[in-house]
């Protein structure tokens, strides 16, 4: 696969980004893509591994997330044919196992590169810039078309959320000859797609164009719907349900003062900021002309910064409890699993660009929140990790906040839904019957009609490659029933 010695001779050469002093004035994409020429050189590093790791999804001792590719995506040989230019069979290897390459091609973290063989002794392949480079050239020239339209006698399924997981739930059912109507509460189909990553990371347009192919595909969307009421009201025609709501809980910041005024949610935070940019309306949580204070150092803090300093913030600090990661690690010794090591995203670099300064602060807890009715500051500690974990005495002090965005991650599913189909919950997740998807229920609607879960839903929060994956599989398990 790839050209025999490429990555001896040919450096690793990624997409650019937007200079900062331009991307922080407006809300478009911040990518700038390689051209296709320079893509099929990156693709030619490809090594031909006798054992892929890149490709497969597993995981190891020591790790929470899978590594490789959550989708095994046939890498190698998508690269080999992105490498020699068969760019139309690149499409359909890509689309044997991912159909939405547009979106894990933008917002996936890459396992796939942390386990590159390569990556061992120089810089792996890009295989992520790869991916968005197949996945643009088919929309480009319009080989993603709508799928054939179920008939209408054809068994009708009810996916709930249309964030990754019920996207991909719906496309694969109707690919298969079911009928699919999707139930979302939100006013736009796309779940954390459309509302919980912002513009500039995941374009709304890309969104968009795969609603309008699912929508011609002849899949249903419910819009601002209560799943309960409409779940009754199918419930005669229905074979079954499959619950896609997400990991939308966030973790709390148990501290005195939380209850104040100006305290929110990350992801409250961001699906105003995006609702706002597309209604071309003023959002109702601006950050501009507050000091804003963001706790968490996770892709979702790191998404909050930016939004803020592009909503015009007057200052803005990362709270961060972990330890600043080192420069380096031994990648012997963490390969293929991911590892942690120091860098600057996107927002950081945004908002050095505006404050002179990177705004994170590493190793400190919060204390508490400060203020009359409404936030006035954030009370903070120096935390020091020699032997465990200690607050540093003597290190309390107070930073300015008239904002503050909490995204300490997500707890897990929302539990009215589950609740109300009769599903029971272990440590705030469904259970289902021998590990797999078909949800555990004695009474309720899951007691008359089969009903699934998949995605951050069933698992937690975790990567939209892995969300997709799952939904995948949750189908296959569902056809299996049948």
């Amino acid at each position: 696969m790839g050209k025999t010695g490429a990555f001896l001779d040919t450096k690793r050469a990624q997409h650019g980004m937007r200079d900062a002093a331009l991307a922080v004035g407006d809300f478009d994409d911040i990518v700038i893509a390689l051209d296709a020429q320079a893509q099929r050189s990156q693709a030619s590093r490809c090594m031909a591994c006798g054992v892929a790791f890149c490709q497969s999804g597993m995981v190891f001792a020591g790790s929470k997330r899978a590594t490789g590719c959550p989708l095994h995506n046939l890498i190698p040989e998508t690269n080999d044919l992105v490498y020699r230019g068969r760019w139309q069979t690149a499409v359909k290897r890509l689309a044997l196992t991912n159909p939405f390459p547009e979106f894990t091609g933008r917002v996936c973290p890459a396992p796939c590169e942390m386990a590159c063989n390569l990556g061992l002794h120089d810089e792996a392949v890009t295989i992520h810039d790869n991916e968005r480079a197949v996945s643009d050239w088919a929309w480009e020239h319009g080989l993603e078309e709508p799928l054939p339209v179920a008939p209408q006698d054809a068994p009708l399924v009810a996916v709930v959320g249309s964030g990754p997981a019920g996207l991909a739930c719906a496309w694969e059912l109707t690919r298969t000859g079911y009928r699919v109507k999707v139930l979302e509460k939100a006013d736009r189909p796309g779940g954390l797609l459309m509302y919980g990553i912002p513009n500039m990371k995941l374009p709304k347009d890309v969104v968009e164009r795969r609603i309008v192919c699912m929508r011609q595909s002849g899949i249903e969307f419910v819009l601002g719907c209560d799943a309960q009421s409409e779940l009754d009201t199918l419930a005669d025609e229905l074979v079954a349900v499959i619950v896609c709501i997400g990991a939308g809980n966030p973790r709390r910041v148990e501290v005195p003062g939380s209850e104040l005024a100006g305290v929110v949610f990350a992801v409250d935070y961001l699906t105003d900021a995006t609702r706002g940019l597309l209604d071309g309306a003023a959002p109702t949580m601006s950050a501009q002309g507050k000091d804003v204070v963001v706790l968490g150092g996770g892709d979702t803090g790191t998404d909050c910064v930016a939004t803020a300093t592009r909503q015009g913030a007057k200052s803005i600090t990362q709270v961060i409890r972990a330890q600043e990661p080192p420069e380096s690690v031994d990648v012997f010794a963490t390969w293929p699993r991911p590892r942690n090591v120091a860098g600057q995203d996107y927002g950081q670099r945004d908002a050095e660009c505006v404050y002179g300064q990177d705004p994170r602060l590493w190793s400190t807890d919060t204390v508490e929140f400060t203020g009359e009715g409404a936030v006035g500051s954030v009370v903070v500690e120096d935390l020091a990790y020699d032997g465990g974990r200690h607050a540093v005495e003597g290190t309390r002090r107070s930073l300015p906040a008239d904002m503050v965005i909490v995204a300490k991650g997500f707890t897990g599913p929302r539990e009215d839904v589950l609740e109300m189909l009769g599903a029971k919950l272990e440590n705030g997740l469904p259970q289902t019957r021998d590990g797999g998807h078909r949800l555990v229920a004695s009474e309720g609607f899951a007691a008359q009609v089969a009903c699934y879960v998949a995605g951050d839903a069933r698992t937690g929060a975790s990567l939209v490659s892995s969300s997709i994956a799952d939904a995948l599989e949750c189908v296959r398990e569902l056809l299996e029933d049948r």
